[in-house]
């Protein structure tokens, strides 16, 4: 454990660091996305022999399966590199104007976006993190100070290594990305408390992390990510499309935070559908929490997939292959339990009835609602912003999958005439 670490010190260099970074032409921060990409290539082996070792020793320190699969790195490169090429293919949100208008006394009034300034990230167990957070803080005009978890300390520092390497190799402050080189705690709540230096705090992790951010930072905080997800069958939809969607969502990367966890089934359909979502997804390894209802429209064969249902079960987010299924009567019913167990992260109706996807829109008041789609699109690549920073599930400011556009803020530009105010 590096105690050592100054982080006082760190965020004065990251304030000014962000002076260089803000002003920087769009070509010169893509041509350090591109640089990053072509450090991280060469630097491939021993980020994957450092992520190695992390998980090796998260293993025997008993880390959680869900966990070490968010933990590893060893099949994830050609996405990182997917990602960066995409990002640099969009357009440079600093320095837009927007909203402009001309008022009555000649003066010309309009929005134009600026970058944050600093940022604060602290995150659990994924790696990625670290590149998906620097390459949008770049293109964003941000600098960015990461605070990983102690199970992912070899893989961060060989990841921002090639960063840095790329911002130097573009004249830019490697200070524009910093990583907190040690696993104690207690530069968490420092980091919180750094307000003089860092203007946003973007937490992504558990529920105790983030209540701890919201506690304890004195900076704003963005918080999100944590997804209970929900998808509605109403009694209309093509159920073999269905059964795909229900299937994708919840099989395809069980262990993040857009995977499915509440299936809910329209009555008129159940004694049919229900039998055929447990004939699909069972063999895939999924098990079943099953409400009271649910539970009559399974034969005995059934059974071993299945467990009954207990009150708290509506209120997990499994990050495993664990589907929770319940019966209601029709929509208003769906909606209520889909409000009252939601975190507002990803949640969606199955329907060919297109009032009932209207209500279902209005009704439910998430991050991203769906309409006939996997919940597995809320994220910042498929969202088409070149990654993401996190994925807020609150209201202010930014909601759903951040990209660039989401890490920035705006000033008001007015141009006179030399009008002085009566």
């Amino acid at each position: 454990m590096n105690s050592n670490v100054d982080l006082q010190e760190i965020g004065a260099k990251a304030k000014e660091a962000h002076y260089a970074l803000a002003s920087a032409s769009s070509d010169k921060k893509n041509r350090v996305l591109t640089a990053i990409g072509t450090h991280l290539t060469e630097a491939k082996e021993l980020i994957l022999l450092a992520n190695r070792e992390d998980l090796s020793r998260a293993k025997v320190g008993g880390l959680s399966e869900s966990m070490l699969e968010r933990l590893s790195l060893q099949n994830r490169f050609p996405e990182l590199l997917a990602d960066i090429k995409a990002l640099i293919a969009l357009p440079d949100p600093i320095g837009e104007v927007y909203e402009s208008k001309s008022l009555p006394n000649g003066l010309e009034i309009s929005k134009m976006r600026t970058s944050i300034g600093v940022l604060g990230v602290i995150y659990e167990s994924r790696p990625n993190v670290t590149v998906d957070v620097s390459m949008l803080a770049i293109k964003s005009g941000n600098c960015a100070i990461l605070r990983g978890g102690s199970e992912t300390i070899n893989t961060n520092k060989a990841l921002v290594m090639p960063i840095q390497k790329a911002l130097s190799s573009e004249g830019l402050p490697i200070e524009c990305i910093q990583l907190i080189e040690s696993t104690d705690r207690k530069f968490v709540e420092q980091l919180l408390q750094l307000h003089a230096y860092v203007d946003l705090i973007i937490p992504r992790g558990s529920n105790t992390l983030q209540q701890f951010c919201r506690d304890h930072s004195t900076i704003p905080v963005i918080t999100g990510g944590i997804g209970i997800c929900h998808l509605y069958v109403e009694e209309t939809a093509k159920l073999d499309c269905a059964i795909e969607v229900i299937t994708n969502s919840k099989v395809r990367r069980p262990t993040v935070c857009n995977s499915l966890d509440t299936l809910l089934v329209q009555e008129t359909l159940a004694n049919h559908f229900i039998p055929l979502v447990i004939s699909k997804m069972a063999p895939l390894g999924v098990s079943f929490k099953l409400d009271e209802r649910a539970m009559k429209c399974v034969d005995e064969n059934m059974l071993t997939h299945c467990q009954k249902a207990v009150a708290t079960d509506w209120d997990q987010e499994w990050l495993n292959l664990t589907l929770g299924l319940k019966v209601v009567k029709e929509l208003d019913e769906a909606v209520a339990h889909i409000r009252q167990h939601s975190t507002n992260h990803s949640d969606g109706i199955l329907t060919e009835n297109k009032e009932q996807a209207i209500r279902f829109i209005n009704a439910i008041d998430s991050a991203a609602v769906y309409v006939n789609a996997s919940t597995c699109f809320t994220d910042g690549g498929q969202f088409g912003l070149g990654g993401e920073v996190a994925i807020s599930t609150q209201k202010l400011h930014a909601r759903g999958p951040m990209g660039p556009n989401e890490l920035t803020s705006y000033k008001w530009v007015v141009h006179g005439n030399y009008q002085t105010r009566p």
